[in-house]
């Protein structure tokens, strides 16, 4: 009986130091680690959530840019940083694609404490106005009847551009020429002025030219059609039946850290994320909120990193 009690005592000891813990925490500045540079999507959300965080905690949250490697110099940096909630790290579907692409250093599952997925959305598929098809249907059956015709544009080798392509080819049964660039804007740009003909592009980016006649959307790369242009149709309703690919964002965190930090981290960034101010401002990017619990976002990155895993595999692609 006194063992009984001795040991029940002790979980309503770890119970009462968890809550206080959480509580507690922060007691001094967060920073979240944005493995881009400043200026691009990541370093967007990182710093619309670090913003958010603050209020909401009430300690200042900065944002810390470690750029390099495609991702991976500021993505160790953080899973190696001390596990106390203090360094955060903010990650995109890219960081799914490198441990099929780059030799890493950590275990890109195990080694991290999810927190939340923050933000989703689509890749918008578009042509030129050159191109004969008028909708996706019709480009796949061009693309057969005259294969290697159609050149599609990516950010680069083993960007989330050309794997999110190359699946989209594979589940097609079709095939296209692949012209990387260094960067979206250099992809998108080439395929306004004709010399490449397709991209899959984001929501941000391409669709003020669908709008303005300069490129032709053919379709929407998630589940569902988007409030932004909902005349378009997913990929999969025009004629690729299972193919999905969504791009998101979310926040993480060293594997270790104590559960009560990643549970009051989860519970602020989701009321955030429910605000109309927030999901106004991702609009602005062309994504809209995600939230959830840490075992969800888990779910999204280990499915993301067995599927392109295996898209790098069959299309062997190999980094620049």
């Amino acid at each position: 009986m006194k063992k009984l009690l001795s040991g029940a005592a002790l979980v309503l000891a770890a119970l009462a130091a968890g809550t206080s813990l959480s509580q507690n925490y922060p007691t001094k500045p967060v920073r979240i680690i944005a493995p881009f540079a400043p200026g691009g999507g990541t370093d967007f959300i990182a710093r619309l959530l670090a913003q958010k965080l603050t209020e909401r905690l009430g300690q200042q949250v900065i944002v810390e840019n470690k750029p390099g490697a495609g991702g991976n110099l500021g993505a160790e940096f953080a899973v190696k940083s001390p596990p106390d909630g203090y360094t955060l790290l903010l990650i995109a579907g890219s960081y799914t694609v490198n441990p099929s692409l780059y030799k890493l250093s950590f275990d890109p599952v195990t080694d991290i404490s999810p927190i939340v997925q923050l933000s989703q959305g689509p890749f918008v598929v578009a042509v030129h106005p050159s191109v004969q098809a008028k909708t996706l249907p019709e480009l796949i059956d061009y693309a057969r009847k005259e294969p290697d015709k159609f050149s599609y544009a990516s950010a680069g080798s083993g960007s989330i551009t050309h794997l999110a392509s190359e699946l989209f080819l594979e589940m097609a049964k079709i095939r296209m020429v692949h012209v990387p660039y260094k960067g979206t804007g250099p992809a998108l740009n080439d395929t306004i002025a004709g010399n490449t003909q397709v991209i899959f592009g984001s929501v941000a980016t391409t669709l003020q030219f669908i709008k303005s006649g300069r490129l032709r959307g053919l379709a929407v790369t998630t589940a569902q059609r988007i409030a932004a242009a909902p005349e378009l149709p997913t990929v999969a309703e025009a004629g690729v039946p299972g193919y999905q690919v969504v791009l998101w964002h979310g926040l993480v965190a060293p594997k270790g850290i104590p559960a009560p930090i990643v549970q009051r981290l989860n519970q602020a960034a989701n009321d955030a994320l429910k605000g109309k101010d927030v999901a106004d401002v991702l609009a602005s990017d062309g994504v809209t909120p995600a939230g959830g619990s840490p075992d969800q976002f888990r779910e999204v990155i280990r499915n993301d990193i067995a599927r392109w895993s295996d898209v790098v595999k069959k299309a062997n692609i190999k980094i620049d």
